[in-house]
């Protein structure tokens, strides 16, 4: 099974950015999909953005398109997630996760493995 490890989390002041990486290893063929969710305290967990990995194709949640923009790493099998003019609602633990189907997915169960989080913190 394909196994996930989230990076780059931290402290930022409103209006700034923060790059997240997820490294990859493991049976990464299996996994179509690559995404982001982001979870803050007492909400849902939420889907933030995908990628195809073979072809490249991205999805985002509206709340964060023309602010945020995922991207793959062939050569280091890994997936980064840019987040710019970040907001205080932005704040959440952030996940990588992978998704063996062909569904296009939204849903977190839609996917099959996760990584452990990384915390993002914005400051007004």
């Amino acid at each position: 099974q394909v196994q996930l490890v989230e990076s780059g989390g931290g402290l930022v002041q409103a209006g700034g950015s923060l790059r997240l990486s997820c490294a990859a290893s493991g049976r990464t063929f299996r996994s179509y999909y690559m995404g982001w969710f982001r979870q803050a305290p007492g909400k849902e967990r939420e889907f933030v953005a995908r990628i195809r990995w073979d072809f490249g194709n991205t999805y985002y949640t509206d709340s964060v398109k023309g602010r945020y923009t995922i991207s793959r790493d062939n050569a280091k099998n890994s997936v980064n997630l840019q987040m710019n003019s970040l907001k205080p609602e932005d704040m959440a633990v952030y996940y990588c996760a992978a998704s063996s189907g062909r569904t296009r997915p939204v849903g977190a169960y839609e996917y099959d493995c996760w990584g452990q989080g990384t915390q993002v913190t914005v400051s007004s």
